[in-house]
């Protein structure tokens, strides 16, 4: 089991293995959810998006149709957390 200490401010840092198994990479968010007990719950929170969001980004900003293939490079960029965020 890993410990880590608390500092003045109340914060901790997630050591780089924890973050590994996690697979939270710089700049991304994690979130805690409360557990009986004085437990808590760590994952790595992933975005959730719609089909209306992704339509919209690339509305009117391509000359051609994508292909299925690069659609799925898209797709899959985004569940990943790779897309830029707004």
């Amino acid at each position: 089991m890993t410990s880590l200490t608390v500092t003045e401010k109340g914060q901790v840092t997630l050591k780089r293995d924890l973050l590994h198994h996690l697979g939270v990479k710089a700049g991304e968010r994690v979130e805690f959810e409360k557990l009986p007990g004085g437990e808590l719950r760590v994952r790595a929170a992933r975005p959730a998006g719609t089909i209306d969001s992704f339509i919209g980004r690339h509305a009117d900003k391509l000359k051609k149709p994508l292909t299925i293939d690069q659609m799925n490079k898209i797709a899959a960029a985004g569940w990943a957390g790779e897309l830029g965020r707004k």
